[in-house]
């Protein structure tokens, strides 16, 4: 008689035991895209018991080993597996200690959605990247939670890198689907820190090898005010004129955020030597482009013409 329900009808959680295996072992095409993601691939029969228990979307699951009291959560991709049957990422079952054909407890789980998670990579080599942020947004845009504890694996050129989740806010397991979140990343697995005493001794090294440079510097003298007074300097020392380094030695007084132009310096030219350089104009040798026998024939015709004369 009312157009209003009194009593609310209350969500039922999903909550059954399944046969889980990894990827690889689902028939047909291979799937990356699950190995690649945070998803699962449940039966047809899971989807019609969801519907019917009137649960909160996204769908998100509680994956728990009671044996090994592993516990992680996930996402679902599709409903195409075979009855009684789950398959899983390969990262997934080795966070939960699972093997092939092992039961596995899912429960329909409802996560806060994340503010703060922090990773920490396996390998030195994550640092190689140029844009480790960039990367890990787009690889996780395949996830649909995270769990504090938990080892994901990313990809990223023909590469796989394993990260571990060392923190999550607000919560230990966060749903990451339309989110704001911020990432920081921990130092590496097997990072070391450059030797600060090692760095300056071959800073010094290298300075030491540089040539003493040499040639005319323009603009190395002091200026001076026109009513004679001293410049309002705060050392009394002149300002140090950088000089130019030579081409081809770095700039090992480079500092971030300046550019230096490298300019050409002229080399002078002693006006004494020109002087005394005696310039004689038109005093090179002349050739003729006949051969020689033409031209000793001429001659032979000119010293005849002559004993004529």
């Amino acid at each position: 008689m009312f157009g209003f329900n009194v009593f609310p009808i209350m969500p039922r959680p999903f909550n059954t035991q399944y046969y889980c295996f990894s990827v690889a072992m689902l028939p047909g095409n291979e799937r990356e895209d699950v190995e690649r993601g945070g998803k699962i691939i449940m039966p047809p029969s899971a989807l019609d018991h969801l519907t019917r228990l009137n649960i909160t979307y996204p769908m998100l699951f509680k994956l728990n080993n009671e044996k090994m009291n592993r516990i992680t959560h996930c996402g679902v991709l599709e409903f195409v597996a075979d009855e009684g049957k789950v398959y899983l990422p390969h990262w997934m079952m080795h966070n939960l200690m699972l093997d092939e054909g092992d039961v596995v407890h899912i429960e329909s789980a409802n996560l806060p959605v994340a503010t703060f998670s922090r990773f920490q990579p396996h390998s030195p080599e994550f640092l190689d990247i140029s844009n480790p942020k960039a990367v890990l947004e787009n690889c996780l845009r395949n996830f649909a939670c995270l769990t504090t504890g938990d080892v994901v694996n990313i990809k990223y050129n023909t590469k796989d890198y394993e990260l571990s989740v060392l923190e999550t806010q607000p919560g230990k397991a966060v749903s990451i689907i339309e989110c704001d979140m911020n990432v920081e990343f921990a130092a590496p697995l097997g990072y070391q820190d450059p030797d600060p005493e090692r760095k300056k001794e071959t800073n010094d090294q290298s300075s030491a090898e540089m040539p003493a440079p040499s040639g005319f510097f323009p603009f190395k003298g002091e200026g001076h005010r026109l009513d004679g007074k001293k410049k309002r300097d705060i050392d009394d020392d002149p300002p140090a004129v950088k000089i130019p380094c030579q081409v081809g030695i770095p700039d090992y007084d480079w500092k971030p955020g300046t550019i230096t132009f490298m300019r050409n310096v002229r080399q002078t030219v002693n006006k004494e030597e020109m002087i005394t350089a005696e310039f004689l104009p038109f005093s090179g040798e002349g050739h003729t482009l006949k051969k020689d026998d033409d031209r000793e024939g001429r001659d032979k015709d000119d010293d005849t013409d002559e004993k004529y004369k």
